[in-house]
């Protein structure tokens, strides 16, 4: 059974940066595509970001190129989101999620495993 935690979450002015972590356990972290998706109140969860297995392949949300990377350490078994240039639309909870294989996309039902979430708010 796998685990994730999510950590980095906060208040955050407009314009501002926060990186997010992804801790992961109870397997291989190598096995796993890694998304990040986000959910605002009374929206639907949406994929934000996902990255391989091995890292060498990212995908992103239209609305989050060019401010957000995704990466991994395998060797720590973490994932990060670093989110830069925020805006007051990026407000919610940002959750992480794990595929075993090398690929999960940008769609929440790719996933097997999630943590709890953590927010972020964007707001002066």
């Amino acid at each position: 059974q796998l685990e994730l935690v999510e950590s980095g979450g906060g208040l955050v002015q407009p314009g501002g940066s926060l990186r997010l972590s992804c801790a992961v356990s109870g397997d291989t972290h190598e096995h796993y595509g890694i998304g990040w998706f986000r959910q605002a109140p009374g929206k639907e969860r949406e994929g934000v970001s996902c990255i391989t297995n091995t890292g060498d392949g990212t995908q992103y949300s239209d609305s989050v190129k060019g401010r957000f990377t995704i990466s991994r350490d395998n060797r720590k078994n973490t994932a990060y989101l670093q989110m830069n240039s925020l805006k007051p639309e990026d407000t919610g909870v940002y959750y992480c999620a794990a595929r075993l294989g090398a690929w999960g996309g940008l769609v929440p039902l790719g996933y097997d495993y999630w943590g709890q979430g953590t927010q972020v708010t964007v707001s002066s």
